[in-house]
């Protein structure tokens, strides 16, 4: 008994102190608030896990990033090499390109870092790519979600001007090239294009200073200003709700799925040491960017088929498909050949992207808020849109390699080079136009369905003599989601006989062809709040 009474004395005094320290810890920290966090229920479908992909590739990023700055040399001073690579013993070269060869060859498990750095890079920034596309065509980027939009976007652009920094920084011949290219699009700046170029490369190019200054832009302020958005994009993630694909119990006032405490948190654990251990896989048999094969990098010379790394071949493939065309205004060059494909094309890309969510609201007139994934094929124009652009963007990547294109397969590069100007104009109008029409025959289709059930494969005889096939209703969760659909209606045109602003006549008009041609199903049903079994609601 007295035993007894002594623990529950001591048990008394230990919830006493532990309620004193989280009441103090509270006045301090959101610690209360810390169990509603954990209770967080974050929906299950393979799309989500590519925003954690790009995630993941940034943190293996930052981790062999931070190994490799303990052996590089950012200077363009010159050395002669005198290291074990034979092929390359007694050349001269800057430091920055020696030292990159020493990563690779003196130092213990150096290629392994490096290799798993770049392809991390490329992993990083195919991911981000992809995960914008499945936000694009599932309409994750309306109300609420705009300012992630733009977030998603900025990151993007940032991580093509840290991809291309890291990628100049080894001063091979490559790499190189590219600064070469970079320099000339600089120049085709009309007026203050020499400034410009003088500035970032310390006086006439080469100069010695491009690699010392970016360097830090690239081990600081561009991942310092990733890494912020990385997390504001996060946080934003937690305080709206995720997006969730429609089905029963799920609706636009909820979230349903696993809890992020403990389900959520290993399962994407496990997703992390996933994508580390394909990576380092990938870098220790897949070979990538050798730079000690293209020697250090010199004015006077060019390799044979240079091609950059994919997330800027679209400009490659521009500046070669764009026709030698310049004027001269005022005694000032305008080299539209350089400035139109590598300057205001890009310019114009990054524009749109940044624009498309609030165009699309001023045209479709809806301002309501939105919690649940579109089917790409339930928006037509939208995904019509969509997929004309990744053609074009198809276009050109494939056109940055015309050169390798014409060796491999034997045909003039010049043919080459026009096949490619004309499906860059005339493609992605026809994929929109055969992607909006696919769409709707999808659409068709499930009505067909919806109204008259699903083939059975079984026929009966019927009294008359004929034969029918049987068929049996849609299952309750398929029928849900094709009922759960809700068009907003178009904006009605301003005045009748079509008078009214040109800008809401202009607006009229696009709404008319984005909802022209629609297909309509049964009503749509009532949302419900039950959630499935075993999932968790919020």
């Amino acid at each position: 008994m007295l035993f007894q009474r002594r623990r529950a004395r001591a048990g008394a005094r230990a919830r006493v102190v532990a309620e004193r320290t989280v009441d103090r810890a509270d006045e301090r920290l959101p610690v209360s608030s810390a169990g509603t966090l954990l209770r967080k229920a974050f929906p299950e479908h393979w799309s989500f896990l590519l925003g954690e992909i790009a995630l993941y590739g940034f943190v293996v990023l930052l981790l062999t990033g931070v190994w490799l700055t303990l052996f590089f040399e950012p200077s363009m001073t010159e050395v002669v090499y005198d290291g074990s690579y034979e092929p390359l013993l007694g050349l001269s070269m800057s430091e920055a390109y020696r030292s990159t060869v020493d990563i690779g060859f003196e130092v213990r498990g150096g290629l392994l870092i490096r290799q798993l750095h770049h392809w991390a890079a490329l992993v990083f920034l195919s991911a981000i790519g992809v995960h914008l596309l499945r936000v694009f065509f599932t309409g994750a980027f309306r109300r609420p979600r705009e300012a992630n939009w733009l977030i998603g976007v900025t990151l993007f652009a940032l991580a093509l001007v840290e991809g291309f920094a890291g990628y100049s920084l080894p001063d091979d011949l490559l790499s190189g090239t590219g600064l070469r290219i970079a320099q000339g699009i600089m120049l085709s700046i009309p007026v203050v294009g020499t400034y410009v170029s003088t500035f970032v490369f310390g006086g006439e190019y080469p100069g010695e200073d491009i690699v010392p200054r970016l360097y830090p832009v690239h081990i600081l302020l561009v991942p310092g200003l990733l890494l912020a958005l990385v997390t504001l994009h996060l946080i934003l993630v937690f305080h709206l709700k995720h997006t969730q694909w429609a089905g029963p119990g799920r609706t636009e006032r909820n979230a349903v799925g696993k809890p992020m405490f403990p389900q959520f948190v290993t399962n994407s654990t496990g997703l992390f040491f996933m994508v580390f251990g394909v990576l380092t896989l990938l870098a220790a048999v897949a070979q990538i960017n050798p730079i000690w094969a293209y020697g250090p990098y010199r004015p006077d010379v060019v390799s044979f088929g240079s091609q950059p790394d994919w997330y800027v071949g679209f400009l490659e493939g521009s500046l070669r498909l764009m026709p030698p065309f310049e004027t001269t205004v005022w005694g000032h060059t305008v080299m539209w050949n350089v400035l139109v494909p590598a300057v205001l094309l890009p310019g114009a890309l990054f524009a749109v992207l940044y624009a498309y969510p609030f165009f699309e609201r001023w045209v479709t007139g809806d301002d309501e808020e939105h919690h649940l994934c579109d089917r790409p094929r339930d928006k037509p124009v939208r995904t019509g849109l969509g997929v004309g652009a990744v053609c074009f963007y198809g276009v050109l990547l494939l056109a940055g390699g015309n050169d390798i294109l014409a060796h491999v397969f034997d045909v003039s590069i010049n043919l080459l080079t026009w096949v490619f100007r004309v499906a860059l104009v005339v493609l992605p109008p026809i994929a929109l136009m055969v992607t909006k029409r696919v769409c709707l025959a999808l659409r068709e289709r499930e009505r067909e369905r919806l109204e008259e059930g699903v083939e059975t494969g079984q026929l009966r005889q019927t009294l008359a003599g004929g034969y029918v096939e049987a068929r049996e209703p849609l299952g309750p969760e398929e029928r849900h989601v094709l009922r759960s659909r809700r068009e907003p209606e178009p904006p009605a045109p301003t005045a009748p006989g079509g008078e009214g602003p040109r800008v809401e006549r202009l607006r009229a008009a696009l709404s008319e062809w984005y909802y022209g041609d629609r297909v309509y199903v049964e009503d749509a049903v009532p949302e419900e709040s039950a959630s499935p079994p075993g999932e968790l609601e919020r």
